[in-house]
């Protein structure tokens, strides 16, 4: 019993630090207050979030993704090819998350941004449909990012418009 809940407890490490070097991987694009084109040469709506509001929302998000992740690596593997189908979806959707960062913040392309945003948004669904066909509860732990990036889609169409 005990070597199998060391064995969970190290596979949940593996899991939130998968997820949160993604998610420090996007942050180094991330503006510096004060940053010539993000806060002085880029139109934003007056909806835009305040720049606090990013890091514990991301933070929430990435943190939901690591426990689904765990959950599903967890389980039996007696349905091996729903699983690496579940896993492959999830690596997608990781890179596209660091992709959006990159177009948007490092390359200073909205456009680009939104195009990568879009199939995010699909990939993330695609994941959420293989996650619930292992596990419904990961599936469900991953509707609060798909929201969020559905919202963060919006802001981006926005901010084409606007530029």
């Amino acid at each position: 019993m005990q070597i199998m809940m060391k064995f969970n407890v190290s596979k949940l490490v593996l899991c939130v630090g998968l997820c949160f070097a993604f998610a420090y991987a996007g942050s180094t694009y991330t503006p510096v207050p004060g940053s010539e084109w993000y806060y002085h040469l880029l139109n934003k709506p007056s909806w835009n979030p305040p720049d606090w509001l990013f890091p514990p929302a991301w933070t929430f998000f990435f943190l939901l993704m690591s426990i689904a992740l765990f959950n599903l690596v967890v389980r039996p593997w007696s349905d091996k090819p729903k699983i690496l189908d579940a896993l492959l979806a999830f690596g997608v959707q990781l890179l596209l998350n660091l992709g959006w960062s990159a177009a948007f913040f490092g390359l200073h392309s909205p456009l680009l941004a939104l195009v990568v945003i879009v199939l995010l948004w699909f990939v993330i669904l695609e994941t959420i449909v293989k996650f619930r066909a292992v596990s419904p509860i990961s599936g469900y732990l991953l509707i609060p990012y798909l929201l969020w990036v559905t919202f963060a889609a919006a802001l981006n169409i926005t901010i084409v418009q606007l530029n």
